[in-house]
């Protein structure tokens, strides 16, 4: 993790709201979630989760301040082409590299590898409607010290032992496919006030293979925030992985129930797209 001192300075001259996100109990058993139907006698999801309130500060006065390798987020804008983020197609043939331009040009990457993606709106996935999810309500991170490696060997098999000798690091984008968010907004910690022992493995069991991410423990020293009113111009970009032990590795996330939401609220209609980020060899 990163080791700068937290400075929090100010932080009571922003805007905030009084949220509260699920945390695993650090306790248990190593928590597991099947991807798909569990077998027969076996819970979909196991782990004991504990609900806390949290003050999530609206980090929107200081975009131009947060930065990937400090806070572990930042967010920049974009205007895209895609017409329809529903149209998985569409989405790879034009969102992937307006991502990957984005990405490179913000991190100074030498390579990007968009690899996959998730659209998310509760009542779609109410209903069912195929390749759409509802917004995660526990606070995650999506890879772990194990992990994050072993998808560079997944999905790059040829170059990874390569490739994994330099620095590389994995970051989600997330943006709205409507704005401004009105309920179910994304809420990030600041990597700085987070410890190592916060993040507890949570294995991921699909068909054919099994992952890794890290579920997180409850902090008093935890810092969150959110973008107000995020507009679908506003993309937030989360770092899920990296390698280097200097910078912040991970970024927990969750969507939380934001009690200033007005009654009524359109509900949250987003996208989050994962990169595998590669950057030149130090000289």
């Amino acid at each position: 993790m990163a080791t700068a001192a937290h400075d929090f300075s100010g932080l009571t001259l922003l805007h905030n709201v009084e949220g509260t996100l699920n945390f695993i109990d650090r306790s248990g058993p190593k928590p597991v979630n099947y991807m798909y139907a569990a077998p027969e006698g076996i819970p979909q999801r196991s782990g004991n989760y504990d609900k806390h309130a949290v003050t999530i500060y609206d980090m929107r006065p200081l975009l131009g301040e947060v930065s990937l390798d400090r806070e572990g987020f930042a967010v920049v804008r974009q205007e895209s082409a895609v017409q329809n983020f529903y149209d998985s197609a569409e989405v790879v043939a034009r969102y992937y590299p307006e991502v990957e331009r984005l990405v490179r040009e913000h991190t100074g990457a030498q390579k990007v590898h968009v690899f996959d993606h998730n659209v998310r709106n509760r009542s779609m996935a109410g209903r069912r409607e195929s390749g759409v999810f509802g917004p995660i309500k526990f606070a995650h991170n999506d890879y772990t010290l194990k992990s994050g490696p072993q998808r560079v060997r997944d999905l790059l098999p040829d170059e990874a032992e390569t490739l994994l000798k330099n620095r590389f690091a994995v970051v989600n984008l997330w943006r709205p496919i409507r704005g401004p968010v009105e309920e179910s907004p994304l809420a990030v910690c600041d990597g700085r006030s987070m410890r190592q022992s916060d993040f507890v493995e949570q294995d991921l069991i699909y068909r054919d293979r099994k992952g890794e991410v890290y579920a997180v423990a409850y902090s008093p020293d935890h810092r969150w925030f959110y973008v107000g009113a995020q507009r679908k111009d506003e993309v937030l970009l989360l770092k899920c992985y990296d390698s280097d032990p200097h910078v912040t590795r991970f970024t927990a996330h969750s969507a939380f129930e934001d009690p200033t939401s007005p009654a009524g609220a359109s509900p949250r209609e987003s996208i989050e797209v994962r990169t595998l980020v590669f950057f030149p060899p130090l000289r």
